[in-house]
């Protein structure tokens, strides 16, 4: 149950979500004080017009993915690449497919090939109501041996469905294998909450983040000419979505920290 409402009710407070109570909210007004109806409506386009903005969007995801950005990765014991990058193989799909995160996936493989560690944990289930198929750790384990990683060296792990499960069980392969530091990888945006569960459960675990979506080009590009300033003060879904990708992250580390997992 608590899986379940950690997904629904977050969607409530997230900028779309939010906008479709306050005008529904305005329609009851409309109905019986029609006076008052332009509140809910004016505060639901401003919640739109500032969460769509590129500025907005970059500036809040900039805050989770610059927090760890090492200029070095040294070696470990095992590298532990977190789910949530793939989808199982359905018609018309020819095999798995990796979705926006799969470069948690392409990521672990080379630091493997670069021999920072001996083995792969893939660590991701699949949550029933949200889908069929294969868990996610299978899937990844799929892709890690067709680009290039033996079978052998990858662990999986496929009874998780959230962050918090993946350190909790990823902690029991450690410990019966005696392994002691871990490279930890996930999208950049998700690492913060991701680091800060694995280390609460007292795992040594490096930061190694991919899947940037926030560089400096980023923000050149919106600065190169007039064109571009314009654009970025008009809606954009694109930002709309990152904007409550980034809202989920810290909402997300909301919710851990009053259960005690962070």
């Amino acid at each position: 149950m608590f899986l379940f409402l950690s997904k629904l009710l977050p969607l409530f407070i997230y900028p779309l979500g939010l906008s479709c109570i306050l005008l529904v909210v305005a329609l009851v007004m409309l109905w019986k004080k029609p006076r008052f109806a332009a509140i809910p409506i004016a505060s639901a386009l401003v919640i739109l017009l500032v969460t769509s903005n590129s500025w907005v969007a970059l500036l809040l995801m900039r805050s989770l993915e610059w927090q760890n950005t090492p200029n070095y990765i040294p070696q470990a014991e095992a590298i532990v690449v977190l789910g949530g990058s793939t989808r199982s193989q359905f018609f018309p799909r020819p095999g798995v497919d990796l979705s926006e995160e799969g470069d948690r996936v392409l990521y672990g493989a080379e630091l493997y090939k670069q021999g920072l560690a001996p083995i792969i944990i893939v660590s991701g289930g699949r949550i029933a109501w949200r889908g069929s198929g294969s868990p996610e750790s299978k899937d990844m384990a799929e892709i890690l041996t067709q680009v290039g990683v033996p079978s052998s060296a990858i662990i999986e792990e496929s009874n998780s469905y959230n962050t918090h499960d993946n350190a909790v069980n990823v902690k029991q392969i450690l410990q019966t294998r005696g392994i002691k530091n871990i490279l930890l990888v996930t999208s950049a945006m998700h690492m913060p909450r991701s680091l800060a569960i694995f280390k609460r459960q007292q795992i040594k675990a490096i930061a190694a983040p991919t899947d940037f979506l926030v560089s400096t080009n980023e923000f050149q590009e919106i600065q190169s000419s007039f064109e571009a300033k314009l654009l970025t003060l008009l809606p954009d879904s694109g930002s709309l979505h990152n904007f409550t990708r980034a809202l989920k992250e810290y909402v997300g580390l909301i919710i851990y920290r009053l259960r005690g997992w962070v």
